[in-house]
């Protein structure tokens, strides 16, 4: 069983930037494909940006490329989304998940992730 607890959210203006993080439990951090998800107000939860257990792969979603850096810090049990620029379309809840089942790749499927954060609430204003 992983818990993970984000942190680091807010009301920033656009342009402005945030860095999220991801605090994990257990000793197994370093096993798991970590990912970004966010939901929007009335809209359906999508991916954002994916890193796999050593950090060398990284995905992202078109919409954030350029714009949002993925990392992880496997001796902290953390992982992070740096985002930059940030737009009034970013506006949402970000959460936190973990894949135990393909830690070599950066997956963007939210069936493939096991466990999952309560979410933090970024909110872009114009």
């Amino acid at each position: 069983q992983v818990q993970l607890v984000e942190s680091g959210g807010g009301l920033v203006q656009a342009g402005g930037s945030l860095r999220l993080s991801c605090a994990a439990s257990g000793r197994t951090f370093n096993s798991y494909t970590m990912g970004w998800f966010r939901q929007a107000p009335g809209k359906e939860r999508e991916f954002v940006a994916a890193i796999n257990w050593s950090g060398r792969i990284t995905q992202y979603a078109d919409s954030v490329k350029g714009r949002f850096t993925i990392s992880r810090d496997n001796a902290k049990n953390t992982v992070y989304l740096q985002m930059n620029s940030l737009k009034p379309e970013d506006t949402a809840v970000y959460f936190c998940a973990a894949d135990d089942g393909s830690r070599w790749i950066a997956t963007e499927d939210e069936n493939d992730y096991d466990y999952w954060g309560q979410g933090t609430q970024v909110t872009v204003s114009s």
